[in-house]
């Protein structure tokens, strides 16, 4: 009876984790296990771990949209549609095989501004004729050279350089009707030019020119924007031929004396950075994608990067560090070397140069992320490689090994069966807090554009939408959760990392 209670009496007790009464009782894995879970910080970066890889893998699973959908939206947009200038200054125009260069021009300004009825200019003289108000016809010898002139004609069909002469002749001179070459053109009172029942131009003081080049401006349209301005107008609405009704704005630049014609026109486009809503929780993003779907993708993305980049390292690492320590001399100086040379190795100058290459190739982006996973992985892995060295050379020289050798076991398997298990303690630790440092690396790299393209998604291409300080300031959406994802995944794999550190130490005091 006296045993039994003392046996309820050990169980009740809480006992240390080095007593020899509880180490009896516990295997090696549940002993580290239990001194994991007493890590406080352990448990919370456990739980913050959980939490992102069901944010990301299960999430994207459960959301309604998918990594590449976009949205739209109809919207007004602001165009630049065509200009007006207000001509107050002569225009110059050559008959046909001749030539009135800008010296003659100017010479024509100076004689016209004197009150002069001639100039010359290269040895040339020329003679002024004035045909109505602003009009002027320059010849030489008798023969006509130019016509200088202020009221524009605006062409809407194809005229000679005498049909533009006689028009303005006659608009100048308040004339409806003029012959040329034996066809009858009319005037109206707008200033359109008609032959027959066709108009072929108008002239008027301002001229409209598009912004465009494949845009023609209709006289209409002309006629409209030059009253709006007249009348000091910001603004007009005019019906174009196939019935469409649009709003233009009109601003003067005193600069260029030039009032800018904008057109506002429904347009559907991408629903970019649309705010949080029902539908959009997090809003969109630039491309109008759904930013909570995108975050979810993303860090799928960035965790399975993290961990194929960690494995490739691990795997070399194990390899080369394994067979480094144990068979030691010239094999260990070959293997020591080649690692110091990739030490050496500049590893960001070096990415990015692939980064850029990958971009002239203009790789699939599929393609691109396997091979920054590999070139990750391919220069990370010397680390691990002369932990195990360092951790083998320890273990190499005690009786366990003396006792393989001695039953005649393999070298690979002494290696990869007896030593390499003793390993695994600290290479889970490290591995575990590489994980962080990784993903921090391809943020990065995405970040500057040299890591996972779009239409893929990870955390770090997310914040790379963020490109000037205006989405920084008014679209906090776009990159404040993912920075916060970066941040909780980063911190979950360095607290379980040192929890895992502080429970494989048995000298960890507790």
């Amino acid at each position: 009876m006296s045993d039994l209670q003392n046996t309820e009496k050990i169980d009740k007790e809480e006992l240390s984790l080095n007593d020899d009464r509880r180490v009896k009782t516990l295997s090696p894995g549940a002993l580290v296990a239990q001194r994991f879970f007493r890590n406080k910080l352990a448990v919370v970066g456990m739980a913050m771990l959980i939490f992102m890889f069901a944010f990301s893998f299960i999430g994207g699973l459960i959301s309604p949209y998918r990594q590449d959908q976009q949205f739209y939206t109809y919207t007004s947009l602001k165009k630049e549609y065509a200009g007006v200038t207000q001509n107050d200054d002569f225009r110059y125009l050559s008959a046909d095989g001749q030539k009135f260069d800008s010296m003659a021009q100017a010479k024509f300004l100076l004689a016209q501004t004197t009150g002069k009825d001639s100039f010359e200019a290269k040895d040339t003289e020329y003679q002024l004729v004035e045909e109505g108000t602003d009009l002027y016809q320059i010849t030489s010898n008798g023969t006509v050279v130019a016509i200088a002139f202020k009221d524009v004609v605006n062409k809407t069909g194809d005229m000679s350089f005498d049909e533009i002469h006689a028009s303005l002749v006659a608009y100048t001179n308040k004339k409806d009707k003029f012959n040329v070459s034996g066809a009858d053109y009319s005037l109206d009172k707008d200033g359109n030019i008609l032959k027959g029942n066709e108009t072929v131009g108008y002239i008027s003081r301002f001229i409209v020119s598009s912004a465009k080049g494949d845009v023609v401006i209709s006289r209409e349209f002309g006629e409209t924007a030059a009253a709006a301005i007249a009348a000091n107008e910001k603004d007009f609405k005019f019906t174009d031929e196939s019935g469409e009704e649009s709003q233009y704005q009109i601003s003067y630049d005193a600069t260029s004396k030039v009032w800018s014609i904008t057109q506002f026109k429904e347009t559907y486009v991408y629903d970019s950075y649309a705010k949080p809503s029902r539908a959009h929780w997090l809003g969109t993003d630039t491309n109008g994608m759904d930013m909570l779907t995108r975050l979810m993708y993303g860090g799928r993305v960035s965790l399975i990067i993290g961990f194929i980049v960690v494995f490739i390292e691990a795997f070399l690492g194990i390899i080369l560090g394994g067979i480094s320590g144990y068979f030691g001399g010239w094999v260990d100086n070959l293997i020591m070397r080649i690692v110091d040379i990739f030490y050496c190795i500049p590893s960001l100058p070096l990415i990015i140069i692939l980064g850029a290459a990958m971009d002239a190739m203009k790789l699939d982006p599929q393609v691109r992320m396997l091979y920054l996973m590999l070139i990750l992985g391919f220069l990370g892995w010397p680390g691990i490689a002369r932990m195990v060295r360092g951790q083998i050379l320890s273990l190499r020289e005690q009786e366990f090994m003396t006792a393989t050798e001695a039953c005649g076991i393999r070298t690979s398997k002494r290696i990869f069966k007896h030593l390499i298990p003793n390993v695994i303690p600290q290479l889970i630790v490290i591995c575990t807090m590489s994980l962080g440092s990784t993903i921090i690396t391809e943020a990065t790299l995405s970040f500057l554009g040299l890591g996972v393209k779009f239409p893929f998604a990870s955390w770090g291409n997310i914040i790379n939408d963020v490109n000037n300080a205006f989405v920084m300031t008014h679209y906090w959406f776009v990159w404040i959760p993912a920075g916060i994802c970066l941040l909780i995944a980063v911190l979950g794999f360095n607290f379980v990392g040192d929890g895992l550190r502080d429970a494989f130490d048995p000298r960890m005091k507790r």
